[in-house]
């Protein structure tokens, strides 16, 4: 089900901040009221397409910032796997460099809470617990607007890598509506003309077109 329209789920978690500092308790509820938040889930550390995607949210990191959205990443991992990739070099598989936070959701909770666990467990005839599936993060991203709901939500399958300049355009178009009450049509970008939400906003809007 989706979380789009609906309260972000909060959790209190171990995370490392800053590429270096493991804290305890780490939640997004210090964010509400004060900022955006893109959330998003990567399956593994010490893996192949997860790197590329949190070096690009790293290098795009500033313009998050000015938007004054926070940037925090989340796996399965624990914060001493975070801690060890955070803190091994890029030229031997690392991400060292990369400074928003990265939460550790070793129970899996975080990743169940947000619909993006890639299994689930059963029990079997035995009434033993059984994992099905696989037991990492599908590529969650959520768009958790200043009072804690979700806005915007992708999931794509684990093969795929996202598109972190996508992310900076529907953080862009949220922010556009917050402020004049203007809806973004399709492939808006910063700058280009919206619209009012009416028949006559739309008529106008295409007949530039």
């Amino acid at each position: 089900m989706s979380l789009v329209g609906k309260k972000a789920p909060l959790f209190s978690a171990n995370a490392v901040v800053n590429g270096n500092d493991i804290v305890e308790n780490f939640s997004l509820e210090q964010f509400i009221g004060n900022k955006h938040v893109v959330f998003f889930f990567y399956p593994l550390d010490f893996t192949f397409v997860c790197p590329t995607e949190i070096i690009a949210f790293q290098d795009k990191l500033a313009e998050f910032e000015k938007r004054g959205v926070a940037v925090v990443g989340c796996s399965v991992d624990s914060e001493f796997s975070h801690w060890a990739w955070l803190n091994t070099e890029r030229k031997n598989g690392g991400i060292k460099g990369v400074k928003f936070p990265l939460v550790a959701d070793l129970s899996k909770t975080i990743a169940m809470n947000y619909g993006v666990l890639a299994g689930d467990y059963e029990y079997n005839e035995n009434n033993e617990a059984v994992f099905t599936g696989n037991p990492v993060a599908y590529r969650g991203l959520f768009l958790i607007d200043k009072e804690g709901l979700v806005r915007h939500s992708l999931i794509n399958d684990l093969p795929l890598g996202r598109n972190v300049d996508e992310a900076i355009r529907m953080v862009d178009a949220l922010k556009h509506n917050e402020e004049f009450g203007e809806v973004c049509p399709a492939n808006w970008n910063e700058g280009d003309k919206a619209m009012d939400a009416t028949a006559e906003g739309v008529a106008s809007y295409l007949s530039d077109k």
